[in-house]
């Protein structure tokens, strides 16, 4: 629902905020609520393309984070890259010209990201984009090319690190469009530490009776997802092997994504994870893995976000990739890169159970008022480019 401010101006529109994937939920909500707290409060219109698939975990999502129900919901739904991107451009453009938006606010690196942002550009609406700037320089990542295409079309864009600003410049981004206010992500993080569960909690409500989570060394935390880690009996089968070799050492707690098990099964590996030291679950919501995390002795995940909750929560994280495109978490924050590199894996893995890994400090801004920042900047963005467009 469309609520105008009085003093927001008549002929000026909503701003479009569009959400696709879980991880865009975590963002959206903070800055949804900073909209209606700023004064003049910014009319928002939540579009969700349907990009995730999982219509139940969407709606936890949106309980846990205490957001909106969408206006709008494209139900755009799985597909190929080509596919999927192609059928939001072809939902998105009809609410374009119904709702004549002051601009669309996009947020992170989905298909869905990108899609949104490159209609407005045919279509001449201002594309706000929220997590700019992040690069992990492998082109290789879907994601990658979502990050450089939608920072080269969008009009105003903001930052969680500094260091996204040397990428930005780089790519010929001038300084006055860009804005640093910090983490979203960590903003949620914040808001909802105090509602999520217990990890014991979370293991009884699934119906699983073990003591993984209370034992004195603590447990680990896993996810894996990325298509170069799981796609692939030869990528797969080493790191399976290697996490089973890791939970003799602590019991490991395993959020398995829906691919990832597909895999596995069609692959015949599910018996290298058959172990009592080992759980395995589905794809938990978002306070259920949030208290996961928190109680957590360590992090083995391929997950970006991930690196920046482990990093907020001074949790060690050792991410299963060649690079990331959040830099500030292995520079200041509790993060290693380890790659696929099972060796690398057990010697991290030991590091940390030796009492050796990372404690990190908390990276500029992270405080849980970048919504606030983002929300004061817009408003007065859009404010002065409508006196303009008044004036002429």
């Amino acid at each position: 629902m469309i609520v105008l401010s009085e003093t927001w101006p008549a002929g000026l529109g909503p701003v479009i905020c569009v959400v696709g994937a879980r991880p865009n939920f975590m963002k959206m909500a903070p800055i949804l609520r900073a909209f209606a707290a700023h004064r003049p409060s910014l009319p928002a219109l939540l579009v969700h393309t349907g990009q995730h698939y999982d219509r139940d975990m969407n709606d936890r999502l949106f309980d846990d984070l205490r957001l909106p129900r969408p206006d709008i919901n494209l139900e755009v739904g799985s597909g190929t890259h080509a596919v999927q991107t192609a059928e939001v451009m072809r939902r998105f453009e009809p609410v374009l010209d119904a709702q004549r938006p002051a601009c669309v606010l996009v947020v992170g690196d989905v298909n869905s990201t990108l899609a949104c942002a490159l209609v407005c550009a045919k279509k001449d609406v201002p594309v706000v984009h929220v997590e700019a700037g992040l690069r992990s320089h492998d082109r290789r990542m879907p994601e990658e090319i979502n990050r450089l295409l939608t920072d080269q079309i969008a009009d105003r864009l903001y930052t969680t690190e500094r260091g996204a600003h040397v990428n930005l410049a780089r790519e010929g981004v001038a300084a006055e469009r860009i804005c640093f206010v910090g983490n979203v992500m960590i903003d949620s993080l914040l808001a909802n530490s105090e509602f999520a569960p217990a990890a014991s909690n979370t293991l009884q409500l699934a119906g699983i009776a073990t003591q993984v989570a209370d034992t004195a060394a603590g447990y680990a935390v896993v996810t894996l997802h990325r298509p170069s880690n799981v796609d692939r009996p030869e990528s797969l089968r080493p790191l399976l092997s290697v996490l089973r070799e890791v939970s003799q050492k602590l019991p490991l707690i395993f959020a398995m994504h829906p691919r990832t098990r597909a895999n596995m099964e069609r692959f015949g590996l599910q018996d290298l994870l058959s172990s009592p030291r080992i759980v395995l679950l589905p794809p938990q919501g978002y306070l259920e893995m949030l208290g996961l995390l928190k109680g957590a002795r360590l992090v083995l995940s391929d997950s970006g976000g991930l690196q920046e909750e482990s990093t907020a929560l001074g949790v060690p994280c050792l991410t299963i990739r060649e690079n990331t495109e959040r830099p500030i978490t292995v520079d200041e924050g509790t993060n290693t890169l380890v790659g696929s590199n099972p060796d690398a894996i057990r010697a991290g893995v030991d590091e940390i159970l030796a009492g050796a890994g990372k404690t990190g400090r908390i990276p500029e801004f992270w405080d849980g008022q970048a919504a606030q920042r983002i929300a004061a900047d817009l408003a007065a963005w859009l404010l002065a480019r409508h006196q303009q467009q008044v004036a002429l």
